[in-house]
């Protein structure tokens, strides 16, 4: 078509179905429509978007969520997608709330620039660890509630129970009360005290062997997509983990080392006022794949001698803990992009000094 006109798409996802809206370049209201949210419905929305022209963009909420298979689908045939935030909550109340009225505002949100984010691909390895993670982080949390629970049985357990297990570590107490075998009436404290900590003790032994096979299958893929981030001082096959599936199977779409560390959370944030010039910690960002960066400094800070040395040092400028390990979460997440996989690197060097 000669008079084909270039269009936007924007859709607000759900479970079900996706509302997707489409305009024109200045930004004019042509069209809404419902999709299912299944291989067929996703072909009718990729055609319905075309018959209203040339499509430049589509911004979407949720890339992450209930639009990730959109996502895929749009991608996978030539469509670039925008990933669109939320709107704040004034313009909600400006604007009112409908999956129309949400769909036009990614659409309009890609043709002013605000939204300009690349989602992740999710079609590589690092999906695949994604999604392992998952199991394992659950089974990590249950294995921790299981041991507070047990220890807090424990604790108001009758004497007879609670003496005999009380100065045990972990190991011992979940071994002893495994191979325990309670008699008695459950109607009586004891016998039910000794009963329900034989049952938490299995429970805790079967969470442990669920997290072993987690590590067996996942050491390995981390270990063949990143091979020179898991070398690095500090940095293991968990934390690694944790910073790929931050940076999606497509770390390209993070245009620098700096938007990494934004991501993270490890960008300092200004904090001065009147004479003080300082930074603070940034509470922001991607917190698990900040916690990951904090771990990987403390462990820095008692094995590594180079991190030692810097700490010593800023330590005598009169810098506090703190801001310290702000500093060397920038360093560190500044290391950690430079060994990334497939990223093309376009900034200037900068010293490293942990």
């Amino acid at each position: 078509m000669t008079d084909e006109i270039a269009v936007i798409g924007g859709v607000d996802t759900h479970t079900d179905l996706h509302q997707v809206a489409v305009i024109d370049g200045i930004g004019r209201h042509l069209a809404t429509e419902a999709f299912e949210t299944t291989p067929d419905g996703y072909q009718r929305l990729l055609d319905w978007l075309r018959s209203h022209g040339e499509i430049l963009a589509v911004g979407m909420e949720g890339t992450g969520a209930y639009g990730a298979e959109l996502a895929r689908f749009l991608t996978t045939h030539g469509i670039t997608v925008v990933e669109v935030d939320r709107p704040d909550r004034k313009a909600r109340r400006d604007n009112g709330k409908s999956d129309p009225v949400d769909a036009y505002a990614a659409a309009t949100a890609v043709l002013s620039g605000r939204a300009t984010g690349t989602p992740k691909s999710r079609d590589g390895v690092v999906e695949a660890i994604r999604v392992l993670r998952v199991v394992r982080k659950s089974a990590v949390k249950a294995r921790t509630q299981t041991i507070n629970q047990i220890r807090t049985l424990i604790v108001t357990a009758p004497s007879e129970v609670r003496d005999k297990l009380r100065d045990l570590s972990t190991r011992e107490l979940i071994d002893t009360l495994a191979r325990s075998r309670p008699t008695g009436e459950l109607a009586g404290p004891v016998c039910a005290a000794r009963t329900a900590l034989r049952r938490l003790a299995r429970r805790y032994q079967i969470l442990n062997e669920e997290i072993k096979d987690a590590d067996r299958e996942i050491g390995p893929l981390v270990t063949n997509a990143a091979p020179k981030l898991v070398a690095l001082p500090g940095v293991g096959p968990e934390t690694t983990g944790q910073l790929l599936t931050s940076a999606g199977d497509n770390p390209n779409r993070l245009r620098s080392e700096a938007s990494f560390a934004h991501l993270c959370g490890a960008a300092p944030v200004p904090a001065s006022s009147g004479r003080t010039n300082r930074h603070r910690l940034n509470r922001g960002g991607d917190r698990a794949a900040n916690n990951a960066l904090h771990t990987i400094v403390l462990v820095r800070m008692r094995h590594d001698e180079r991190t030692q040395e810097y700490v010593a040092r800023r330590t005598a400028e009169g810098m506090a803990k703190k801001d310290i390990v702000r500093c060397l979460k920038r360093i560190v997440a500044r290391q950690i992009y430079r060994h990334l996989p497939h990223v093309t690197h376009t900034t200037k060097p900068l010293p490293q000094t942990a």
